[in-house]
């Protein structure tokens, strides 16, 4: 079994039936997720007799880093091998106020968005909780993150480099809900790397079903990649809008932010030039988001080989965002980072062997 899969309630489990107290759970998870500390041989506050049946019993695989890319602007871009010979993307932004990791959940993606190169190359296969988690530990290791801590167990972690996590990169996480969520516990869990709820964002596109059981299991921050105001042409550039379209989509998110107080919820828009950028498109969304708490990121589109679109102008977007604004709609435009080695948002290609069809609705029903 692999440690990295467990979260802090499966560890517990785990030790239970060892007939092990439950703190042994916290004293492992202490070792890899605030020492980075992975062979159990090293985890000296155990005995000698558990470490070696931890040894008979466990690892502690993760996905490997297989290639590093850095932008001018200082983004970087991870290629990390999983099993089956396939790999992912993730990729770090730094930021003066914070430090952003943006991490996949699927090797490649079924929903075959329009204007995002993951679609393009296909699904193989969701990723476990340790090829998740993996990912943030990874890039912990790799900036440096767990050479800063301190041995004193009762002590958190003062210099945190990865301060936010998005569930942006490959793949559709609510497809891949138990992992998914796994993760994610394990990256708020003080016992894990400790983040707030509200620094850990998951990306979807839309998968109704799956917001509902969100709302209910989370209160991570949560945003829609909604990207058309119409059912028209949301259902050309994201095909799962098909099965859900816009109303359903507002209904879920209504009921997500009403779960949790109020939350806003972001709804991110791609901007694509003479397809979903006019003024008319602007005024309909103030429109769709005035019914609900939420905020606007605006997304200039990041071009890729195959790609049909070409972005907006920039007097365009920023037309666009001022009628959003002077309509009281918290609006944003997204700063374009990592574009000169193909890390931007929508440009995440990975290496994948395809070997699924897209979804239908069925499909997605019961993966949620």
């Amino acid at each position: 079994m692999n440690l990295f899969d467990l979260n802090q309630s499966a560890m517990r489990d785990y030790f239970a039936g060892m007939a092990e107290p439950p703190f042994r759970a916290g004293q492992v998870m202490r070792w890899v997720y605030h020492q980075g500390i992975t062979g159990v041989g090293e985890m000296t506050n155990l005995s000698k007799q558990l470490r070696a049946r931890l040894a008979a019993q466990t690892h502690s695989h993760l996905p490997k880093i297989i290639a590093e890319q850095l932008s001018q602007d200082g983004t970087r871009k991870w290629l990390m091998q999983i099993e089956g010979g396939g790999a992912v993307e993730s990729v770090f932004i730094p930021e003066a106020e914070r430090g952003t990791l943006c991490i996949s959940s699927q090797a490649g993606c079924a929903l075959n968005c329009a204007f995002c190169s993951t679609g393009k190359q296909g699904y193989n296969r969701n990723l476990s909780v340790a090829e998740i988690i993996g990912q943030l530990w990874q890039a912990n290791k790799t900036l440096g993150y767990f050479d800063k801590q301190t041995p004193d167990k009762k002590t958190r972690p003062q210099a945190r480099i990865i301060s936010n996590v998005v569930m942006m990169g490959m793949g559709e996480p609510l497809l891949n809900f138990d992992n998914v969520i796994a993760a994610m516990d394990l990256m708020s869990d003080d016992l894990g790397f400790g983040l707030a709820n509200k620094r850990i964002t998951l990306s979807t596109a839309g998968v109704v079903p799956g917001i509902y059981k969100l709302a209910r299991q989370s209160n991570v921050s949560l945003a829609i990649s909604l990207h058309a105001v119409s059912d028209a042409l949301r259902d050309v550039l994201l095909p799962i809008n098909q099965a859900y379209p816009i109303a359903e989509l507002l209904k879920a998110c209504r009921y997500y932010s009403d779960m949790h107080k109020g939350a806003s919820v972001t709804f991110e828009y791609i901007m694509l030039h003479n397809v979903n950028d006019t003024e008319h498109d602007a005024r309909a969304l103030a429109r769709l988001m005035r019914t609900l708490p939420a905020k606007v990121n605006l997304i200039p589109f990041n071009d890729f080989p195959g790609g049909e679109f070409a972005c907006s102008p920039r007097q365009k977007i920023d037309k666009f965002r001022d009628i959003l604004l002077k309509s009281d709609i918290i609006t944003i435009t997204r700063k374009t980072r990592g574009d000169d080695i193909n890390a931007a948002c929508g440009q995440l290609v990975g290496k994948v062997i395809p070997r699924a069809g897209r979804y239908n609705k069925q499909q997605v029903m019961r993966s949620c």
